[in-house]
């Protein structure tokens, strides 16, 4: 029996899907990585469908290292960073093309955006990124979406300090898995799992399809327990099996958690499912119980969207406990009287967290001043701000409208 929240699924317009290393690429005993050519080309007739259903599909893919793998005839994934992101750039080329051709056959047109996390990061270009895209869906093209490896480093490096981890606690026997705190700050997106979130916000998706190489979200991690229970739905996401990280990938299932506790907690929904489920999407979509379906909340305004989200944080302001609770108990504004301390240089308008003194983060809010006026006005009154400034903008450091507290 499908279930209200699969039902509605039914509904869903705009779609982000994302496949993962696993999904894309598959390892060969004689040939190392190879493209797993049948899978990918079978979920591309799925998104044509969904395309020529009239639903707007936007894909993040990831494999672009492995098929530089694959091109360049290494059997294992390289140590060194230089080459990793050689491989990448020759990657993504094979990639892109193969998607493009393959898109082009069903009669569908397919764009590359290749993005650093600065481009998501950066209100100006968020926005910009936005256009291009709201753009190209309106064009009825899909754009194909990957993060630029050949010359953003994060994820490449994070995964190289994962496989690290990984050989050291198999040499003391132990079996690592991605903690909380690894997961936590999805919004600087070292893997496509946190692009693909922060995408479908950016993008007001309907709905997020994660594919990887499991059938969805267990109790608890499958290859320790073969009586785990896969679930089915998640109203809100609480610590559970999370295995570990992909073979050739950089994201794990930490990692996809992570970046839907993101999107879902911004109003869209996501499933988490197997890639090499025939007809995942169009079975998804028809309310099948495929996957681990992750419902969501009411969705925010997209101003505070990108304050809660999108905006990467440019620095802090340290508010005394008087006026975290004006903030929480009266949904008042930040008045410079209640900043303590200020971290880092940030500018008028940029993205900054909200700490009290122990360091716990309890929002983001969009500044109204820079950080050296800031810090002139810390413990000072409204009335001040002429004499200390020479001019007075707002009376409040942030005001409650661009103010975002709880789970950002």
């Amino acid at each position: 029996m499908t279930s209200l929240a699969r039902g509605q699924l039914a509904d869903a317009h705009r779609i982000v899907v994302k496949l993962g290393t696993a999904v894309v690429t598959h390892q060969s005993a004689s040939a190392g990585v190879e493209l797993a050519l049948g899978r990918v080309m079978a979920l591309v007739e799925d998104m044509a469908r969904l395309r020529a259903a009239g639903r707007e599909v936007v894909l993040v893919s990831s494999g672009a290292v492995g098929m530089g793998m694959r091109v360049l005839g290494l059997r294992e994934r390289p140590r060194s960073l230089g080459l990793r992101q050689a491989c990448a750039a020759i990657g993504q080329g094979h990639m892109i093309g193969i998607y493009t051709r393959a898109f082009a056959e069903l009669g569908v047109t397919a764009a590359q955006v290749l993005l650093t996390q600065e481009d998501l990061g950066d209100r100006d270009r968020a926005l910009c990124l936005r256009t291009t895209l709201m753009r190209l869906l309106e064009l009825r093209a899909v754009p194909i979406l990957n993060e630029n490896d050949s010359v953003s480093v994060r994820e490449l490096v994070e995964f190289q300090n994962r496989q690290d981890e990984q050989i050291g606690a198999a040499r003391a026997g132990a079996t690592p898995t991605p903690t909380e705190a690894e997961a936590a700050d999805i919004r600087r997106f070292g893997d496509n799992d946190g692009l693909s979130a922060l995408v479908a916000v950016a993008l007001d998706a309907d709905l997020l399809v994660m594919l990887t190489d499991v059938a969805g979200v267990y109790d608890r991690d499958p290859r320790q327990h073969p009586d785990t229970r896969r679930l089915s739905e998640l109203a809100g996401l609480s610590p559970v099996g999370t295995g570990g990280v992909s073979p050739g990938g950089t994201g794990g299932m930490a990692s996809k958690l992570a970046a839907a506790q993101l999107a879902s907690a911004e109003g869209t929904a996501v499933l988490i499912a197997c890639g090499d489920e025939p007809r995942v999407l169009e079975r998804a979509l028809a309310g099948d119980d495929v996957g681990t379906l992750i419902t969501t909340p009411e969705r925010r305004a997209a101003r505070r969207r990108h304050i809660a989200v999108i905006g990467q944080k440019r620095g802090a302001l340290v508010v005394n406990e008087g006026a975290l609770r004006a903030l929480v108990e009266r949904k008042a504004s930040l008045l410079p009287i209640g900043v303590v301390t200020v971290d880092g240089r940030f500018e008028k308008g940029d993205v900054v967290e909200i700490r009290d003194g122990s360091g716990r983060v309890h929002g983001r809010g969009l500044v109204n001043y820079d950080a050296d006026a800031c810090r002139a006005l810390a413990g000072r009154h409204s009335d001040e701000i002429d004499a200390i400034l020479g001019w007075r903008g707002y009376d409040a450091v942030v005001t409650r409208d661009n103010l975002v507290l709880g789970a950002v």
